[in-house]
């Protein structure tokens, strides 16, 4: 088990951590397949979605809208259509309509009573500021790919978030959902990880790629994790480094 109490700042990845970007990214892709009577279930389509976009995000670096495009364009090609320019843009104009998981609102709030709180996200820093308004925490630092030029797993977003937070690397404990994007290039730089496990009892990656990594501990979901930290009553006052 972690010590929690060693830690003074955690940090986050948003998108399929905090925020439910697999039911985002498939409720953004239906109405273009409803309209040719593309019937592709849901897994095929994440699975896709995880290969186009892992692959253009290693490429020199873009704004993560037109990731989303590139991505939306090779999706609709490999499924035998070409997109017409809204279909095309739809990814990246539903981002900000992506909901939060039902845990992620109240575990940031109780976690923000004993830490600081950071981001480290693939997004644009104004797709990212339609996201904070579901999120209604207020984040201590937020680092996104614009801002490093680059993409996660590349290293840029974890060392630019510690050097801005100005802790060790035994200060910080990383928390996501990607064993791909973030539990492995977090453990290579020595970070303690939590991965939130949020397909778990479904088959596949689903919207990442697979990957090999060994986080320091699983939990199913935010609220799980907050309980691990303060197994006080939900909504109580944050606890006193039980673990």
């Amino acid at each position: 088990m972690l010590d929690f109490a060693r830690f003074t700042a955690l940090s986050f990845d948003c998108y399929g951590t905090l925020i439910d970007w697999e039911a985002g990214i498939l409720e953004a892709l239906r109405p273009a397949l409803d309209r040719r009577g593309i019937d592709a279930p849901d897994d095929r389509l994440l699975e896709l979605f995880a290969a186009a976009e892992c692959g253009f995000e290693r490429q020199k670096w873009r704004p993560y809208k037109d990731v989303l495009r590139r991505v939306m364009e090779q999706i609709a090609r490999g499924l035998g259509f070409e997109p017409t320019a809204e279909e095309a843009g739809s990814l990246a104009d539903s981002v900000g309509r992506w909901e939060p998981f039902p845990d992620t609102i109240e575990a940031l709030g109780r976690l923000k009573e004993r830490y600081r709180l950071a981001i480290v996200s693939n997004i644009d820093d104004d797709l990212f500021s339609r996201t904070a308004r579901r999120l209604r925490v207020p984040f201590d630092l937020v680092t996104t790919a614009e801002q490093v030029r680059s993409y996660k797993p590349a290293p840029a977003h974890f060392t630019r978030t510690l050097e801005r937070l100005a802790v060790s690397r035994d200060a910080l404990l990383h928390v996501a959902q990607s064993l791909f994007h973030d539990i492995a290039p977090a453990g290579a730089l020595g970070l303690a990880t939590v991965w939130v496990n949020r397909r778990r009892g479904r088959e596949g990656p689903g919207a990442t790629p697979p990957a090999e990594a060994r986080p320091d501990l699983e939990v199913k979901d935010l609220a799980a994790l907050v309980d691990l930290i303060d197994p006080g009553p939900p909504g109580g006052p944050a606890g006193g480094g039980r673990a």
